[in-house]
């Protein structure tokens, strides 16, 4: 079997008729089902040539394009890339950013619209749904499915992305009226898939199950469907028999990070830390999941006080439990800590009393240490960032990272559930070393950037366009 070179081949003169791009065989064709066969045996230069066809016009949909979620941010590296690769990428949401030529905004499609969120509280924790209920998520499927119409009419879409809709039950009609429209159209899908109902536990209890098996995800002709780590891969197709491939969250690691600007110059004073200080970042919503008693663990036993944690963003849509757990916790550890989400957003600016605003981007060339202990994660976006920009990492051993992300060979201060006194150790001796966080920092970003870099979702999305269209390779 010839191996594919790992590079990006393009065209680069107007992309008016075809795309060209070099695929790793083993990887996108083989296992996609692409069909790429050695047909020359003799050839030695180890190069395939995938024709991945004219530019398309590419529907992304979801409940929300919007902020800095997880969903959101790797729907918009995607629209970049496949941007970058000639096509056309236009946007359907609840919740929506996006310029207006390229977006059509419909309100019930956002899982927190108050008609959706009536019908979803009495979907889950309980075992049984009455027929009014049925006739309601009915209801409201079919007047989605007419906004689906429309989106794929107006923008003549030849390709649907739906954005995690078909994966997790947040909004039971909206994942009811994309299967629908799929299996009546046929049009092209790549089903992006970041977390499923199974693996949160609120979701277990439930008087859906039979939409739950008919369309998150579902089983139809025309879609490609790819998860974010290998183990969603096993399980999805150990549960439904649905084949995936996974294309990682990726960052730009091509262009070189950000650094300190005129604008981000005075972070550190904006949110009263000084430059000895030790800012030690948690860029994470506040829930659960998220781990964030485990940093406040860490800076109480570093026992000084230049450690200053810093939260970035604001409680996440769990409910505010765990805050009021955060806040408690706080106080007994009697540690400095900075909740700076009205100073953090998408764009710099200013906030409604006239402050600036930073993005999440500003504050990474500013820490000394970034926290990321979570319990569960579908990837790990705050990890590839905090490599990004250089930076050092405490990271919880969640399972995803254990089995995907570790075994590529990152530096990182690594812990088990628990702030041992050799996390600590580590932690202290990172933050003192400026030659060891040098190191870290250079073997961590080449790990990225051969790993977690566009070109890797470039090439692997490439794939997936000549596996929905038949392109010859």
């Amino acid at each position: 079997m010839t191996i594919c070179t790992m590079s990006l081949c393009e065209l680069k003169s107007g992309w008016q008729s075809w795309q060209t791009v070099a695929v790793n065989i083993d990887h996108d064709c083989q296992a996609g089902g692409g069909g790429c066969p050695d047909s020359n045996p003799r050839q030695s230069s180890g190069t395939c040539i995938l024709f991945t066809g004219a530019p398309k016009r590419i529907g992304f949909v979801s409940t929300r394009f919007h902020g800095t979620d997880g969903v959101t941010l790797e729907a918009r590296k995607w629209a970049q890339i496949l941007s970058s690769m000639g096509h056309k990428c236009y946007w359907m949401a609840g919740l929506l950013d996006a310029p207006p030529e390229v977006s059509m905004h419909v309100p019930l499609a956002w899982f927190n619209h108050p008609e959706i969120a009536e019908v979803q509280s009495k979907l889950f924790g309980v075992h049984v749904r009455n027929r009014a209920i049925t006739n309601q998520i009915n209801s409201i499927k079919e007047r989605l499915k007419d906004e689906l119409y429309r989106f794929i009419d107006r923008y003549q879409i030849e390709i649907l992305i739906p954005e995690n809709i078909l994966a997790i039950p947040m909004h039971v009609p909206l994942g009811l009226a994309t299967t629908e429209v799929i299996a009546e159209t046929t049009i092209p899908v790549i089903a992006h898939h970041h977390d499923f109902a199974w693996e949160r536990e609120r979701f277990a209890r439930n008087a859906v199950n039979d939409y739950l098996q008919a369309a998150f995800p579902p089983l139809l002709y025309g879609i490609e469907h790819v998860v974010i780590n290998s183990m969603a891969q096993k399980e999805l197709a150990r549960r439904l028999g649905i084949p995936s491939q996974v294309i990682p969250n990726v960052l730009d690691f091509e262009t070189p990070p950000p650094g300190i600007d005129e604008y981000n110059r005075d972070l550190r004073s904006e949110i009263g830390l000084s430059d000895d200080d030790w800012l030690i970042l948690q860029p994470t919503r506040v829930v659960a999941r998220k781990g964030i008693e485990h940093a406040i663990e860490l800076v109480r036993r570093l026992h000084d006080p230049r450690a200053k944690l810093v939260i970035s963003h604001p409680v996440g849509d769990e409910g505010n439990e765990y805050m009021r757990m955060i806040r408690d916790r706080i106080e007994d550890a009697k540690i400095d800590v900075r909740f700076i989400a009205d100073r953090v957003g998408e764009h710099r600016g200013v906030n409604a009393e006239g402050r600036k605003v930073y993005t999440l981007f500003d504050l990474y060339p500013h820490a000394d240490l970034v926290t990321y202990p979570s319990h569960h994660e579908g990837f790990g976006n705050a990890f590839l960032e905090a490599i990004y920009f250089g930076k050092p990492v405490l990271v919880n051993m969640y399972a995803v990272y254990a089995r995907d992300i570790d075994p590529i060979g990152f530096k990182a201060i690594e812990m088990s559930q628990l702030v041992t006194s050799d996390v600590v150790a580590q932690t202290k001796e990172i933050l003192t070393n400026k030659a060891l966080r040098e190191d870290w920092a250079r073997t961590n970003y080449g790990l990225g950037l051969k790993y977690f870099s566009y070109a890797v979702a470039r090439r692997k999305l490439a794939a997936r366009i000549a596996n929905l269209f038949g392109e010859g390779v």
